[in-house]
């Protein structure tokens, strides 16, 4: 029993391992041939996306007098300035914001 327990304590060990690994590799400062001013401004600009995403998820999930129409104006103007700000990202886009606005607006609006 207490090899099985040692075998499940390694692989634990090694999981996280792998995730610091990829938390390290994903941050801005770990891209090669980057300057520390564009290493910031990147970062600058994610926290910028952030804000702004967040805000626009928030007015559409409290705002009760919001219509359908002007929730999906809204979500359209943040992809919009999302893509302003990153280009060439729609792919990251796609797969990280747009499934939350179409999940927030599925549960405002009560679509099936």
């Amino acid at each position: 029993m207490a090899e099985g327990e040692k075998n499940a304590g390694e692989t634990e060990g090694a999981s996280e391992e792998a995730t610091m690994n990829l938390d390290a590799s994903t941050e801005p400062s770990s891209k090669p041939g980057l300057s520390p001013s564009a290493v910031a401004e990147e970062a600058k600009l994610l926290r910028r996306l952030q804000m702004m995403m967040n805000m626009v998820m928030g007015v559409i999930a409290q705002d009760n007098t919001l219509s359908y129409d002007d929730a999906a104006a809204m979500v359209a103007d943040a992809r919009t300035a999302a893509l302003a700000m990153f280009p060439g990202k729609e792919l990251a886009y796609d797969l990280i914001w747009k499934p939350r606005f179409q999940r927030l607006m599925r549960e405002r609006f009560r679509l099936v």
